[in-house]
C-alpha cells in the first residue's frame, strides 16, 4: 500500500487522520455552522466520527480520493480536513473540499491548507483539473476558490440531494496550465 503524504506549511501539517482523531473530528462536525454545506447531517456520536475516519481511509486505499487532517504546527490536534474526492485518474482530474473548526474561520489557515493541497494535485498526482462544487449560498468557499484561481464554470441544478433537499451546486475548477504557485 502507498504511503500516505504529509503536508508541510509554514503554519500548519497535513497528515493521515487516525482513529484517535476521532474526538477531534466529532467536535468540529457536530457543529451545525461547519456541517451547513457539508451535505451530511451534524454528527452525534463517535461513532459518525469514526466512520468519516474508515471513509478517509478507504478512498485512499481504493485511489479515489485523498483527505489529509488539518492540525497546526506543534499541536498534533485536528482542526479540519482537506483533500481530493473522485479522483478519475484516466482523466486527470478530481474535486476538492476543505472544512475546518469554526474557532479557526478568519485565520486564512483554509487558505493555507488548501495551496498546499492543490499544489499536490498538480504537481504530485499530475492532476489536470481540480474542481470544486460550492452550493450558491456558501460565500466563504466561492472566495477560497476565487482567490486561488478558480474559474466559476456554470450552475447545476439540484445536483445533489443531501438532508433531505435538493441542493443546486456551482461548478468551479483550476487547471494545470492556469494554475501559479
Amino acid at each position: 500500500m502507498a504511503v500516505f503524504p504529509i503536508l508541510e506549511t509554514e503554519r500548519l501539517i497535513l497528515r493521515q487522520v487516525t482513529q484517535e482523531d476521532a474526538g477531534n473530528l466529532l467536535t468540529y462536525l457536530s457543529d451545525e455552522d461547519v456541517m451547513k454545506y457539508y451535505g451530511l447531517e451534524p454528527f452525534k456520536s463517535i461513532n459518525d466520527a469514526l466512520d468519516e475516519i474508515s471513509w478517509y481511509k478507504s478512498i485512499f486505499e481504493k485511489g479515489t480520493g485523498i483527505r489529509w487532517g488539518i492540525s497546526l504546527k506543534g499541536q498534533g490536534k485536528i482542526i479540519g480536513s482537506c483533500g481530493f474526492l473522485d479522483c478519475a485518474s484516466q482523466h486527470y482530474r478530481a474535486a476538492v473540499g476543505i472544512e475546518l473548526s469554526k474557532e479557526h474561520w478568519g485565520e486564512r489557515i483554509a487558505n493555507e491548507a488548501f495551496e498546499a493541497v492543490i499544489s499536490y494535485g498538480f504537481e504530485q498526482m499530475n492532476l489536470q483539473r481540480i474542481e470544486a462544487l460550492i452550493e450558491p449560498p456558501n460565500i466563504p468557499s466561492q472566495k477560497l476558490v476565487e482567490r486561488q484561481g478558480f474559474i466559476r464554470e456554470g450552475l447545476l441544478r439540484s445536483y445533489e440531494f443531501t438532508c433531505g433537499k435538493f441542493d443546486d451546486l456551482y461548478m468551479y475548477s483550476l487547471l494545470k496550465q492556469d494554475y501559479s504557485n
